[in-house]
């Protein structure tokens, strides 16, 4: 699902296209159509240096799809938090555990721009379920959960959903804290699901960042597989563990490359 810029990537007021958005570049990867100019020539600088990077996209997507599968399905949660949701594509959260179960509820978390302008994209749901959208930052826990409990009942578990979003917190001890601060709030039975960037099988991706990270874009900090880890502290992990996101209870028949710089989990809180 996508709606897309105005013709000729005229922004919408108030969105500055003159630096690449992440958001927006991801969408262009993923093969969408809200993006400009600037995040196009973003992107298209980034697969030159590494051209693996449409194959950790795709990746981060399809570990978010299954994990959103196996806790509507197998774990039974019927209540879903993502956090930093970015644009909409194909499979976004909502259409995925109400496809499942359609009396899902799914809170969507941004603050960007962009993202509020196709806010109404991402609003349409089951009748059975509900979708809602909270403009709120992901470093302000308490913001969230307080808009998030208008939807969403929190004395009944619910899966927090952070899908490539903690790079954008640059200190792993503030990344943590963040993610500390949002499962605080969730009662027993409650899931995590998170993935995020790593560099361990091409030195080209952490060159490919750096330059990124230059632009004037919002910087992203691609970490270790044991800091990723590190987000799970407390919780149950459910099996494989953290490992690279095709390694996660992928799909019977799956295709393409296993070790991608994209490692996720999903944690249950006791």
């Amino acid at each position: 699902m996508s709606v897309g810029p105005p013709s000729g990537d005229e922004a919408p007021p108030g969105i500055d296209t003159s630096v690449p958005h992440s958001a927006r570049i991801w969408n262009y990867w993923l093969g969408g159509t809200d993006n400009f100019p600037v995040d196009r020539a973003a992107g298209d600088e980034y697969r030159r240096v590494f051209p693996g990077v449409v194959d950790v996209a795709r990746a981060s997507r399809g570990f978010l799809v299954r994990s959103v599968r196996y806790l509507a399905g197998e774990a039974g949660v019927r209540q879903f938090l993502d956090v930093g949701t970015g644009l909409p594509t194909a499979d976004n959260t909502h259409q995925v555990a109400q496809a499942v179960a359609p009396d899902s509820r799914v809170v969507y978390v941004d603050s960007d721009p962009l993202v509020l302008a196709h806010a109404r994209a991402l609003l349409a749901g089951t009748p059975e379920g509900a979708t809602a959208f909270l403009d709120a930052d992901l470093r302000d826990p308490d913001r969230i959960v307080s808009g998030a409990r208008r939807t969403l009942d929190f004395g009944r578990p619910v899966a927090l959903i952070l899908s490539g979003v903690l790079g954008h917190v640059a200190d792993t001890g503030e990344a943590r804290a963040i993610v500390r601060g949002l499962l605080a709030a969730l009662p027993s039975g409650s899931y995590l699901s998170l993935n995020d960037g790593t560099a361990v099988f091409s030195d080209r991706i952490g060159a490919a960042q750096e330059e990124y990270n230059d632009t004037g874009a919002v910087p992203y900090t691609l970490r270790t597989p044991a800091e990723i880890a590190s987000f799970f502290d407390g919780l149950e992990l459910v099996e494989p563990g953290v490992v690279a996101c095709p390694r996660w209870r992928p799909d019977p028949g799956a295709g393409g490359a296993a070790d991608v710089d994209a490692f996720g989990g999903v944690g249950r809180k006791p």
